[in-house]
């Protein structure tokens, strides 16, 4: 089977990272993975050692892509544009939609309007952006299927497997709070710099690591609000690391003893919950959904009402002071994730949506011809 899956945004981000692992797995069952992407947000480096990836918005170079390369499905992550271009095509296979832009009013276009194409179904990751999706639509019928990630692959390093050699580097005498994700209003980073403030007139034995954001919209207001509130002692930012690191940065963030944090106003998922879970790193989130569906509260960390600054920042003191807690969440993380969130466990059952919708377009084998 050979799929092409079409998304707007290469970013190095949940949505492509999830992609990757199960473009991983699929090889083990014959399913042939392709990406097409519009624009480039720094997230190459993730996908191209484990799939052909096409970056064109050109119309004409896409609608040729379609044709010639004989896809079984095609899966439209978020794209509306890619209907016209299916229907250009005239791709007469299946086609599946992935929503993922947890925003109502930003969802909205890109499933509103399929330009005749009929999808079989529309796939989400969690409960919480299939409540979503049926403001939206109820013609279709909606699977969910979480995320997962590779435990081969992202997970809690030993002491001696962590590469200390390279940035980020583990400050002296410090615990230290990871902050993972983009610098944009969703995520909230302004939240993260009130949390920032509020450590440092309280204490001087945490460092807080701002990890990505190099192509982020932004970017310099962060830079600006980070220098101007004195903040670079206490916050370091590391705009730009390999995803090929970050078992290494999550792992040296729990060597710590420290966890991480997320101030995002709003997700569809959140693939570094279950990255950092994963790796044995607690996490301090908003009670909101879909985080609740992904950390179990006081088990695989801790979670603050609202976007309260001051909630927050306690449960953060919480993990952190208390070291048995810490390393008892660390391991309650990554036997949770194991067991809900390993990539075996989750893409395997979007190989059996693939072989329910793809199976009947596929041509019947083993026939025999004169």
């Amino acid at each position: 089977m050979k799929v092409l899956v079409i998304w707007r945004l290469l970013t190095v981000g949940g949505v492509n990272a999830g992609w990757r692992n199960r473009a991983i797995y699929f090889k083990k069952y014959g399913i042939h993975t392709e990406f097409l992407y519009t624009t480039d947000h720094g997230g190459m480096h993730i996908m191209e050692d484990v799939a052909p990836v096409y970056l064109t918005k050109d119309k004409h170079e896409i609608v040729n892509i379609i044709k010639k390369n004989q896809y079984d499905a095609i899966i439209v992550v978020d794209t509306k544009s890619a209907y016209k271009w299916i229907k250009k095509a005239k791709f007469q296979g299946p086609v599946l939609v992935e929503a993922r832009t947890p925003e109502l009013i930003k969802l909205k276009p890109h499933i509103s309007d399929f330009n005749g194409i009929e999808p079989l179904t529309i796939i989400v990751p969690s409960q919480y952006q299939k409540r979503i999706v049926n403001i939206l639509t109820e013609e279709i019928p909606i699977h969910v299927i979480y995320n997962g990630v590779d435990p081969t692959f992202c997970r809690a390093l030993t002491k001696e497997e962590i590469d200390f050699n390279n940035e980020p580097f583990l400050p002296k005498n410090k615990k230290v709070i990871g902050w993972i994700g983009r610098l944009d209003k969703r995520k909230n980073w302004p939240m993260l710099v009130e949390v920032a403030k509020k450590i440092k007139r309280e204490r001087d034995d945490i460092e807080i690591w701002v990890i990505g954001g190099a192509q982020s919209v932004q970017r310099e207001e962060f830079a600006a609000t980070w220098q101007e509130e004195n903040l670079t002692d206490i916050i370091k930012w590391f705009p730009v690391i390999p995803y090929q690191q970050m078992p290494h940065v999550y792992s040296k963030i729990r060597e710590s003893g420290g966890c991480t944090l997320a101030t995002t106003k709003s997700e569809s998922f959140g693939n570094t919950f279950i990255e950092s879970m994963v790796s044995g790193v607690p996490v301090v989130a908003s009670n909101m959904s879909p985080v609740t569906e992904l950390v179990i509260p006081e088990e695989t960390g801790l979670l603050y009402y609202g976007q309260n600054v001051e909630d927050a920042t306690k449960q953060l003191y919480t993990i952190i002071d208390n070291p048995n807690l810490q390393q008892e969440m660390s391991q309650n993380a990554i036997q949770h994730v194991h067991e809900r969130f390993a990539i075996s466990v989750v893409a395997q059952q979007y190989v059996e949506l693939l072989r329910k919708f793809v199976s009947p377009y596929l041509p019947v084998k083993d026939e025999v011809s004169d």
